[in-house]
Order: C-alpha cells, then sequence, then structure tokens
C-alpha cells in the first residue's frame, strides 16, 4: 500500500509575519503549542524565531552605542576645530587692536 504524499511549496513568512510571531512568543500570554495552532506553523518554528531574536538582539543594541561613538567623535573633531579657529582670531585681533585697558 502507497501512501499518498502532497508535495506543496514552503510557505515563506515576511520579516513582519515573523516579528509579530517572536514578540508574541516573548510576551508569554499564550503556550508555544496554543500560539502555533493560532498562527498556524509549527512550534519549533516559534522555538527558532525566539532563538535568533535572543542571540541578534545585542548586535542591534551594540550598533547604536558604536554610531553613537562615531558621532561623538565627529563632534569632538568639530569643536576642537572650532577652538582653533577661535584661538587664532582671538590672537589676530589681540595683535591688531593692542592692548585693551
Amino acid at each position: 500500500m502507497k501512501r499518498a504524499t502532497t508535495v506543496g511549496k514552503r510557505r515563506r513568512h515576511t520579516a513582519e509575519f515573523k516579528v509579530k510571531v517572536v514578540l508574541a512568543a516573548l510576551r508569554e500570554d499564550q503556550t508555544q503549542r496554543q500560539l502555533a495552532s493560532e498562527l498556524g506553523i509549527h512550534p519549533l518554528q516559534i522555538t527558532a524565531g525566539k532563538k535568533q531574536a535572543v542571540e541578534t538582539m545585542p548586535e542591534g543594541f551594540g550598533a547604536r552605542r558604536e554610531r553613537t561613538a562615531a558621532e561623538q567623535a565627529e563632534l569632538e573633531r568639530r569643536l576642537y576645530e572650532k577652538i582653533g579657529r577661535l584661538e587664532t582670531e582671538l590672537d589676530w585681533l589681540k595683535k591688531r587692536v593692542g592692548p585693551v585697558t
């Protein structure tokens, strides 16, 4: 007796759907089995999504800090440049005007 097999296309989920699933799983309002049944996916997909989200979260938070550090370095560079210009102007004015009494 042969078993009938159904060959279908794999469903592809959008990033928005995956985020929705992971957030619902992290909220823990329902069990993974209940959530999987409601969303029509396998519970292992929820487990894998949670694992991936938890592993990549530090990168998301770390990237922001690195950008902030780069922005801070750029701000400091511009401020030191401005200080240098102002000191040069002040020296020029002191020589031009002479001592102020």
